[in-house]
């Protein structure tokens, strides 16, 4: 970090003095460097950061020597189409304490191949991802096709064994199995958001979208969809952060960071979970030591900060007016200024790194909980999170925290039976339509339409069965066939989604192909469905890391915080004057 700082300084004093270093005089045509006009620029450069000339002369020749290497890289790319890239290699699998790696590809290889290298190159590595520009590198596609470019620079994430995984393969490459663990997820979760949470009362409360106040959220189908998946990536991310497999944790949040952009802007700009995840995106690539995708968080930082103003207001007031105080989501602006703090250092900005670590080292002041006030709370019988929470929120104040506290407890208490009453409800007239011969698919959807009306669900679905098959033109039938799917399961999926074939092509990827409701089972013999004992497993798996508090990602404890306070600090107090 240290280097980068002095680096960046560096760069603005050759800019600023429109000096060349890969030129005359200070490389020669033998393309060493100018030993005496080096040290002169050394001397002159170290009075003006107050650094002994020795650290800045080998600065800059780490700075001349990189841009004789990109010089390079750009002639070489321009006659033969062999790119130059670099890589940013995992703590655990670097050489001779280099972070960065280069090598050199043509640009219309598959990935895989690319990666196949990678691995073969460094030696340590097994099970790893390459990150572009926050997005995943897939195997199957060229570089060229995924953005990668001349001097590209990329990340690569050493993950753990996919052994966990039953499902995982010996014999699965070093470079494709690691990916087993995001796709089991990604999959539990996509069971999940198919499902209606009446007829799975232990996900309902995940599978129940709500804003600030904790009141259910109407979206279609679609996005809600998006957002279950999104969410679930993000929750499973958060768990493995806490575990401090941040390399994992930013594997699952890019993924989760794809689903959300299938979510509309109305939707996304009334919950923060987006700018959490923006957030917690950078986070990771800090505990990386990841500063080098500069670019990438910078632009998530400021997606960060939109989020939780359009959320939240300018000066909190939404949250004000929503839940009476805005203490506990402070945690959130706390980790903004100190992230802004971090990059604004490897920027070379002092002043700026300064301004924002102030402000992080004041929001931390309010918001470490005093230990006896903690301590008092606890004994009222109050858990750990409630206490810190309650505490942040109230100012501080014993007294008004156990009000808040209490009264949250009740809300929670009166939402959760209202929404087993509504289940209740949902169960009872699913089970009225079930029994009348309707398929549990098709009577959840009738339901949902109806509001929980049972009446005006039994109206639908007559409605439905009434209506003429040729609800889809021949060419939905073709182009739905045309993917692999048998024409007769086409057809029955355009009738169960109106004709919309983006929503049938999903509804038969989702099913295996198939959406037929299948035969009634002999009387007396309960109904089975292919593979539900698994999906089940797998579900039970995905919500073992889904938090039961909904103010889970507010509670930081600010271990982490306060030692990256530290090291900034001690960085700053360190740093080179500004030039």
């Amino acid at each position: 970090m240290a280097e980068q700082n002095l680096e960046a300084k560096l760069k603005t004093l050759l800019k600023r003095d429109r000096i060349r270093l890969w030129t005359e005089p200070y490389t020669d045509e033998r393309q060493q460097a100018g030993n005496s006009h080096m040290q002169e620029l050394a001397e002159l450069y170290g009075a003006l950061l107050h650094l002994p000339a020795q650290e800045v002369s080998g600065a800059l020749e780490h700075l001349r020597a990189r841009a004789l290497q990109r010089g390079q890289g750009n002639r070489t790319f321009k006659e033969t189409d062999v790119a130059t890239l670099e890589l940013l290699l995992p703590p655990g699998c670097r050489k001779e304490g280099r972070s960065r790696m280069f090598l050199e590809s043509r640009l219309d290889v598959l990935a895989q191949e690319f990666m196949d290298r990678i691995a073969r190159e460094v030696g340590t590595l097994e099970h790893f991802k390459v990150i572009l520009n926050g997005k995943t590198l897939d195997g199957g596609t060229r570089l060229d096709q995924q953005g990668v470019g001349n001097h590209s620079k990329m990340m690569v994430l050493k993950v753990g064994s996919p052994a966990a995984s039953p499902s995982a393969s010996p014999s699965a490459s070093p470079s494709t199995s690691h990916d087993r663990s995001v796709q089991r997820t990604h999959r539990g979760f996509q069971i999940l958001s198919e499902r209606d949470g009446s007829q799975d009362p232990e996900s309902a409360p995940f599978l129940e979208v709500a804003d600030q106040k904790g009141n259910p959220l109407e979206i279609p189908r679609q996005e809600k969809k998006a957002l279950i998946l999104a969410m679930g990536l993000h929750e499973k991310g958060r768990a493995l952060m806490k575990r401090k497999r941040h390399d994992e944790a930013l594997c699952h949040l890019l993924q989760a960071d794809l689903h959300f952009s299938r979510c509309g802007s109305t939707l996304l700009g009334a919950v923060d979970n987006y700018g959490v995840l923006q957030l917690d995106v950078v986070w990771c690539y800090q505990a990386l030591e990841a500063l080098s995708c500069l670019e990438d968080a910078r632009e998530r930082l400021r997606r960060a900060e939109d989020c939780f103003l359009r959320c939240y207001g300018e000066r909190r007031q939404r949250l004000l007016s929503i839940k009476g105080n805005a203490g506990r989501e402070e945690a959130l602006f706390l980790r903004l200024h100190l992230l802004w703090s971090l990059l604004a250092f490897v920027d070379g900005d002092d002043p700026q790194a300064r301004r924002q670590l102030e402000q992080a080292e004041s929001l931390c002041a309010r918001l470490r909980p005093d230990g006896e006030k903690m301590t008092e709370l606890m004994l009222l019988g109050f858990s750990e999170r409630e206490a810190r929470l309650g505490l942040r929120a109230c100012g501080g104040d014993t007294h008004e925290a156990a009000v808040l506290i209490a009264n949250q407890r009740q809300e929670r208490e009166e939402l959760r039976e209202r929404e087993r009453l509504q289940r209740r409800r949902t169960r009872a007239g699913l089970a009225t339509l079930t029994q009348a011969g309707y398929a549990d698919r098709d009577a959840a959807v009738a339901l949902r339409q109806a509001d929980g009306d049972v009446e005006r669900a039994f109206q639908i679905l007559l409605d439905a069965s009434q209506t003429p098959a040729a609800c889809h033109t021949e060419e939905q039938v073709l182009r739905l066939s045309y993917l692999g799917f048998e024409r007769s399961e086409a057809e029955a999926a355009l009738a169960s989604t109106g004709g919309d074939i983006q929503s049938a092509a999903e509804l038969l990827m989702d099913n295996g192909g198939r959406v037929s409701r299948p035969a009634a089972p002999p009387e007396g013999e309960p109904a089975t469905s292919s593979g539900s004992t698994d999906e089940s497993e797998l579900v039970k798996e995905v919500l073992e890391d889904i938090p039961r508090h909904e103010d889970d990602y507010l509670d930081l404890t600010l271990e982490e915080e306060l030692r990256l306070i530290d090291s900034i600090k001690t960085h700053l107090a360190r740093a080179p004057a500004a030039p």
